[in-house]
């Protein structure tokens, strides 16, 4: 089983005979299904269930004679609306199955992001693996354990200069990475002076009034993170086939625009704009390949 299934709105255990009937179906009635063929002995097929807008189970595997259809895998998904990151991406395959995973190197994150390919056809059809791609990409999350944390009480003129020195930060990075030593010193000193005021204000303040977000990694799975960002839009879904409800949420953290899907179960607190989600997520993306 799935764990990410609950965020869908799957929030009952299924045994193993109730879950292979539920993807037989699926498999006998998708919403969407994609073909990709890879020779002429072999063709790629996913085929997607939708439950709510943009929420559902894909289900992968092989087409054979064009009617028999060989189930290998299948996972939980939620499909973005916005693009994400313009970086270019590098996209790998799993050891294990016919699943690839991408990545990139973004400013905005400060780590280098790893998330399971969506799109997953599109790709095989691109065909061009171990090199990198200047790709638009749209990511996405699910997350079975989140909280509602207050917001940040910021005037519109702190927000605009925090923006601007964001922005000028990101520029600096982006000249370090590529051997700038002026901009490494510059980097360097900041951090040191950011570190003495952390130092000072943290013995009197809560972490959560001083750090306004954060994208980190979490465990050891290299596509999970934890994270703690704004809420800048949201909406309640209802699973169509179990009548659970679901949040969709456009997210802001550190100016990484993404969106997550959680069931109202696994969320404490009520979203509202402005406020905050803290919590664990697993991310998901599509690549816009030049096809």
């Amino acid at each position: 089983m799935h764990k990410y299934l609950r965020a869908i709105g799957i929030s009952e255990t299924l045994n193993r005979k109730d879950m292979n009937r539920l993807l037989d179906e699926i498999s006998a009635n998708p919403s969407k299904t994609n073909v990709v063929e890879i020779s002429d002995s072999y063709i790629y097929c996913e085929k997607k269930k939708y439950f709510t807008k943009n929420a559902g189970i894909t289900i992968y595997g092989e087409l054979i004679d064009d009617d028999e259809f060989v189930r290998e895998y299948y996972i939980p998904f939620f499909e973005g609306s916005l693009v994400s990151t313009t970086e270019d991406i590098y996209v790998e395959k799993s050891s294990d199955r016919e699943a690839y995973y991408g990545s990139c190197d973004d400013v905005k994150v400060g780590v280098n992001l790893i998330f399971y390919l969506q799109n997953l056809t599109d790709f095989l059809k691109y065909g061009k693996v171990e090199q990198n791609i200047h790709a638009n990409t749209i990511m996405s999350a699910l997350s079975i354990s989140g909280k509602i944390i207050l917001p940040m009480n910021k005037d519109a003129e702190q927000k605009k200069r925090e923006k601007l020195l964001s922005s000028k930060r990101n520029a600096l990075i982006t000249k370090a990475r590529e051997g700038d030593e002026e901009a490494i010193e510059s980097l360097t000193l900041e951090d040191i002076d950011i570190y003495g005021k952390l130092s000072k204000r943290i013995m009197y303040e809560d972490i959560l009034s001083i750090v306004d977000t954060y994208f980190m990694p979490y465990g050891i799975e290299s596509d999970k993170y934890s994270v703690l960002a704004e809420i800048e839009d949201f909406s309640k879904e209802t699973n169509s086939l179990t009548g659970d409800v679901l949040y969709h949420m456009q997210l802001n953290s550190n100016d990484l625009i993404f969106n997550l899907c959680i069931n109202e179960k696994d969320l404490l607190g009520v979203p509202e704009i402005g406020r905050r989600f803290k919590g664990d997520i697993w991310m998901q993306g599509q690549v816009h390949f030049p096809i």
